[in-house]
């Protein structure tokens, strides 16, 4: 039994889906320019430096959630699919999700879930760990429920998704991670095959050094 766990932005996908939503809400008028377009910008680049505070960035992505009906969140995220996902959605990645469809898949996000349950289904694979918005009789919120899955954070919920489902690490022949960002190298530690896709410059280091696999999907 095999297990491929997939990264999501800037890995499966050309671009980041938490920052795109922000930019689609924005450019919406949903959100105001000039207030959110810069600490969106913000955000972005802390995490890409590794040195984001999750607890920040997720009240800043997550209060809109709980300004708005589902139903009206719902459409808009139909059309966010449409416009600004299938763009960032390459053959390659594609034919790597297609390449372990005799494997047990799984996305490892740190966006949140109602950003991303749509993305995975696009790509066909049944489950998802991400980061999970709290709602209440199916409204959101505005706050985080659980461990973000972020960094250490995606080892802990890897390992509750593993006892939900009566697996244990242990019965895997192969483990797979593929991944773009150095904030995933906790969870790249771990697996027996772990792959940097289109790294940053600290993983790209660290994977040379290591004599990890490193391919491009663009």
């Amino acid at each position: 039994m095999k297990l491929a766990l997939f990264d999501l932005d800037n890995t499966l996908l050309s671009g980041d889906s938490d920052f795109e939503w922000a930019q689609f809400l924005i450019d919406k008028e949903v959100l105001d320019r000039e207030v959110y377009e810069a600490r969106n910008q913000k955000f972005y680049e802390a995490y890409k430096a590794g040195t984001l505070d999750i607890h920040e960035f997720l009240d800043f992505q997550l209060k809109p959630l709980a300004r708005h009906p589902r139903s009206q969140l719902d459409e808009w995220h139909a059309e966010f699919m449409a416009e600004r996902i299938q763009p960032l959605i390459s053959t390659k990645a594609r034919d790597l999700v297609s390449s372990h469809e005799d494997d047990a898949r799984v996305i490892v996000t740190a966006t949140n879930s109602f950003v991303t349950w749509p993305i995975a289904r696009e790509f066909g694979i049944e489950n998802l760990i991400a980061t999970e918005p709290e709602e209440v009789d199916g409204e959101f919120t505005g706050r985080v429920k659980g461990t973000p899955a972020f960094r250490d954070g995606k080892v802990k919920r890897l390992q509750e998704w593993l006892k939900e489902h009566d697996l244990d690490w242990g019965v895997f022949d192969e483990t797979w991670f593929y991944s773009d960002s150095l904030n995933d190298l906790p969870l790249l530690g771990i697996v027996s095959h772990p792959v940097a896709v289109d790294p940053d410059e600290t993983l790209k280091e660290h994977a040379l050094e290591e004599g990890w696999q490193v391919i491009s999907l663009r």
